[in-house]
């Protein structure tokens, strides 16, 4: 037998043995799924037909809404503000409390309906990158690639499609809230959720979160967005007070919330943990009423994060609506509270006004849930279409990419678990993947791996070629590995999870020193990493290619796979800046563990991400925006409309092969506005033939070009000379030119 034979004779058996491993976990699966659907119907049932008032169709929301608040009572109503008395994680903590024989089995929040009025209960289910729990309730959910790898994709199109997948599965598991649409932005990197979120610009950010949520409420069920607001660390996050001025707050992390409620109005709003500017966001009344639901016409219901609730009175009259998952505050307190004159019942009464409205606004009232069986095929193709337009190439010296078969000999893959997995992340966000993790998980808090294999997938499509892989356990012994084949693809993987941050941006467990070892070793290295944001590279000047492919969900080693060997042309581009160390950050150290009243102060305000590097005249190691291809892209032709309105240029694929992209324009502002040296403002997608031209024309919205007075509480025009950059990165804008804008 050869020694390529040999290889995948080794590559069938081991896969053989898991599938056998696979099949022993699932063992008490049967059990799962008979009484899984039995739950699931019995909480699904619809209410007795009703001749209401409120189910004329022809009513809106709001007045369908009035009518059922007419006819409940004070008990009915505090019973729709909070969460059932039950504990939400009962799955884990062996049988504390009953669950509530109507809620169905997996769910992250219940709140009960009222069966006399046709009020149907409310299912919540964390659902940031598909939806979660199925491990306990015995069904299955696609795993999709984390959001920031959405982000990378800088696509609205492909953002909705990803809403609307969740959705769909939400309804097909017999959910009706989603409790995802995370976008708090990346401004602390070692943010251990920023894997849950759309990168560190608030526009780009706020536009696919708007596009995700809208694709989601288009399936008929209740969408969120959170965490509101500025809950940027996981450190200290139920303690710490985070000290922002009002006008960077209102251009950076709000303007993201704006943005997003704006284009898709979610019927839902998560309050944060933390507090900002001293009182606690889910008790601060500047944040949810005056903000939230004054200046951004905020229609739906605020909710708080997991026991994110302080108070009852504060709050209530702060504009919290609902408190979860439970009423120590909302229960009987709010009720006394109502009768004692300490809540107004008007208050109240718009807490349950705007609940209902939720619910007719998603069709709770009119369609009856109809769980089924999710289409695992369309979610697989998805998956892995949303993982290749997530794919960053960060660098490719000489070409070494895209791979040749016919010149290749051997591969060796080293490190990150590749034999049998990609990376995910880890906190109330995971999607269980099928089977269990593919590397064992000693621990709760262990880091999950997709089973999506990356040696299988080459091995599949390099016929010919000796595909190996080894631990990179032993660096030396990868290094031997390395040296001995024709070509090396490292892997580098970063955990991270929510409830607690990265202790450095560097990969853990000795990996730099392993990708260094083997870069030295073999020229032709590739370096493959999965991270959940940014990551130092100390060994970057001698690994000639690098792919940023994130935590890429359930076919990520196929998309992968596509990427290396040219049958995809990776077109994303980088949602976050990569710094060259932490010392570069506006905060090199977080804030201290030990410290009784933490306070984060971001002194750098406006200058946010890509804003913070070129105000400071700092060179990040990868910028903003950034992402090659197999091809490349010239610019030409720059028109700016006099009003600033709209801009059109040329594009043009000047490369050899097909290749889509992203084209970005930013616009610097005045001096007197006193903002950093450029923002986004807009960008498009372009997919162009080898050789093909095309003419791009994006209009450019008037807020995007605005800057929020705080004395007046209004956006506003600064009146002067903007000028607008094209181009394909923050740092690579070749065309430019200049408008003059008058005061607005």
């Amino acid at each position: 037998m050869s020694t390529a034979s040999y290889s995948r004779f080794q590559i069938v058996v081991s896969s053989w043995i898991r599938a056998c491993r696979s099949v022993a976990r699932r063992a008490v699966a049967p059990l799962a799924l008979v009484l899984a659907p039995i739950g699931m119907l019995h909480a699904q049932q619809p209410a007795k037909p009703s001749i209401q008032p409120w189910m004329a169709l022809g009513l809106t929301p709001d007045a369908r809404a009035a009518l059922v608040l007419g006819e409940m009572t004070l008990d009915e109503k505090i019973a729709m503000v909070h969460g059932a008395e039950w504990e939400h994680n009962i799955w884990v903590n062996g049988g504390a409390k009953p669950v509530p024989t109507e809620m169905v089995s997996g769910a992250a929040g219940y709140v009960p309906g009222v069966k006399r009025l046709g009020v149907p209960a409310i299912q919540m289910v964390d659902a940031a990158l598909g939806v979660t729990r199925g491990g306990y309730a015995g069904r299955y959910s696609t795993v999709l690639p984390s959001a920031i790898s959405g982000a990378a994709g800088w696509d609205a199109r492909m953002s909705y499609e990803y809403g609307a997948l969740v959705g769909r599965e939400l309804k097909d598991a017999g959910f009706n809230m989603s409790l995802g649409g995370g976008v708090n932005l990346d401004r602390e990197p070692r943010n251990g959720r920023n894997f849950e979120y759309k990168g560190e610009d608030p526009i780009l950010a706020g536009t696919l979160v708007g596009a995700e949520i809208r694709g989601l409420q288009a399936q008929g069920v209740i969408g969120d967005i959170k965490h509101f607001a500025a809950n940027d660390q996981e450190t200290l996050r139920t303690s710490v007070n985070v000290v922002i001025d009002e006008r960077s707050m209102r251009e950076t992390e709000l303007l993201a919330f704006e943005i997003g409620i704006r284009d898709a109005r979610p019927s839902a709003v998560m309050c944060s943990y933390n507090k900002v500017n001293g009182p606690w966001a889910c008790d601060s009344p500047h944040l949810l009423t005056d903000v939230l639901k004054k200046d951004f016409g905020f229609e739906g219901f605020v909710l708080s994060d997991w026991k994110a609730t302080h108070s009852t009175a504060v709050a209530a009259n702060a504009g919290l609506d609902m408190e979860m998952p439970d009423g120590g505050h909302f229960g009987a307190p709010l009720k006394a509270a109502v009768e004692g004159g300490t809540v107004p019942a008007a208050r109240l009464d718009d807490m349950v006004r705007r609940i209902l409205r939720a619910e007719f606004t998603a069709g709770l009232f009119d369609h009856a849930a109809a769980p089924r069986v999710t289409d695992v095929f369309a979610g697989l193709a998805f998956a892995q279409r949303a993982a290749e337009q997530g794919t960053v190439l960060l660098k490719n010296d000489g070409g070494l990419l895209p791979l040749q078969p016919a010149k290749l000999r051997s591969v060796v893959l080293i490190g990150g678990h590749a034999d049998v997995g990609v990376l995910a992340g880890g906190g109330s966000a995971l999607v269980d993947p099928p089977g269990g993790s593919a590397v064992p998980t000693p621990t709760p808090r262990s880091p999950v791996y997709d089973p999506s294999s990356p040696l299988l997938a080459l091995w599949e499509r390099m016929p010919g070629v000796d595909v190996r892989y080894v631990s990179g356990d032993d660096p030396a012994a990868a290094a031997v590995a390395a040296r001995a084949a024709d070509l090396a693809i490292v892997f580098g993987v970063q955990p991270s999870r929510e409830d607690t941050d990265l202790t450095s941006l560097a990969l853990p467990d000795g990996q730099d020193a392993l990708i260094a070892a083997v870069a030295a070793a073999n020229p032709h290295t590739v370096v493959v990493l999965e991270t959940g944001g940014a990551a130092t590279m100390p060994w970057v000047a001698k690994t000639p290619a690098i792919l940023e492919i994130w935590y890429p969900g359930i076919r990520g080693a196929e998309a992968l796979a596509q990427v290396l060997l040219g049958k995809v042309n990776p077109a994303g581009k980088l949602p976050i800046t990569f710094p060259r160390s932490e010392a570069d950050l506006p905060r090199p150290v977080l804030t201290s563990l030990t410290d009784k009243s933490p306070v984060v102060t971001y002194n750098e305000g406006l200058r946010i991400g890509y804003k913070w590097y070129e105000a400071e005249g700092k060179t990040p190691l990868f910028p903003f925006g950034h992402g090659l291809s197999y091809t490349h892209f010239t610019y030409s032709g720059l028109h700016v409309d006099p009003r600033g309105a709209s801009v059109a240029f040329d594009v043009r694929n000047a490369g050899k092969v097909d290749g889509a992209e992203i084209s970005q324009v930013y616009v610097s502002l005045p001096a007197d506005a006193g903002e950093p040296p450029k923002r986004l403002v807009a960008w498009a997608k372009t997919q162009l033939a080898a050789g093909e031209t095309k003419h791009v024309e994006l209009p450019i919205d008037p807020l995007y070009l605005s800057i929020f007075d705080v004395a007046a509480k209004r956006w506003r025009t600064v009146g002067g000379k903007y000028v607008f950059r094209v181009g394909g990165s923050s740092a690579d804008t070749p065309l430019n030119a200049t408008a003059t804008l008058a005061a607005k």
